[in-house]
């Protein structure tokens, strides 16, 4: 049986409904996992996406800020949230895969909003960085995601950090800014080990080709400049590793009216 799931950071799921309808309406991924809805689950548009084919969705959503949702054509066998470093600040939902959807073995899916980490890389001088520290520090120690990754299953999300010299425009000039610091990307390979997780996108575009999903606001010039980072991203338990048939990184998103700053990661797997 074939999968296709994407990831997408879409910065407000209200604001750019009409965006997902569009990508939806030409992808027709099987799941679609968001982040940084921004969105009460009452308030959540239900009725498009049932219109658009999907009628099985997990919510966990809050005003304003955050929220994780996972959209899909399959029934799930259950769906669960986890909280970390003791906020309820709707960072992480999993649903579980299974016959329902018309696969043998269950699969596990974590769909995950890591925190930014504000501007200072100083966790002394900044709380939102020492949060983003403590969140990666609790993922590595997650008994739940090292279950998943012992067997069939799947990490999708806005991890908020590049890990690799070439998940940035330059490595450089990023060494000291939040998403690329050395103690970002430690953490962040540190739950990769943990878990050990397969990174899906780098198993079809290998290091060094510089791969980017997300570009700044704050340049206008983005496509011409192409300073991105690699934020977004799918990593598969070793089981599903060899599993993965293609990846695509909606790039062209990215030129949309009022656009996402992240663009869509897709892959195909045979589950």
């Amino acid at each position: 049986m074939q999968l296709t799931l994407t990831t997408w950071n879409i910065n407000s799921v209200r604001l750019r409904i009409d965006l997902v309808a569009k990508f939806i309406k030409a992808a027709r991924p099987d799941v679609l996992c968001l982040q940084e809805t921004k969105c009460p689950d009452d308030r959540f548009p239900l009725k498009r996406f049932k219109r658009l084919g999907y009628e099985h969705v997990a919510l966990n959503g809050q005003k304003g800020y955050h929220g994780v949702v996972v959209v899909s054509r399959l029934p799930f066998e259950s769906t669960s949230i986890e909280t970390y470093c003791g906020k309820s600040d709707c960072r992480h939902l999993s649903i579980v895969l299974g016959e329902r959807a018309g696969l043998r073995d269950p699969l596990a899916l974590h769909n995950f909003y890591v925190p930014a980490g504000g501007d200072e890389p100083d966790p002394d001088n900044n709380v939102k960085f020492a949060h983003k520290l403590a969140f990666l520090d609790e993922m590595c120690g997650s008994a739940t995601l090292q279950a998943a990754g012992a067997g069939r299953g799947i990490i999708v999300g806005d991890l908020n950090v590049a890990p690799l010299e070439c998940d940035v425009w330059s490595h450089k000039q990023l060494l000291r800014v939040v998403s690329h610091t050395p103690i970002e990307c430690e953490k962040l390979v540190a739950v990769q080990k943990a878990g050990a997780w397969v990174d899906a996108v780098r198993g079809f575009v290998p290091e060094p080709t510089k791969l980017f999903t997300w570009w700044s606001y704050r340049s206008p010039d983005w496509a011409a400049a192409d300073k991105g980072r690699r934020l977004d991203h799918i990593w598969t338990s070793a089981a599903l590793a060899d599993r993965v048939a293609a990846i695509k990184v909606s790039k062209e998103s990215r030129g949309w009216a009022r656009p996402s700053d992240h663009v869509p990661v897709t892959a195909t797997l045979e589950v």
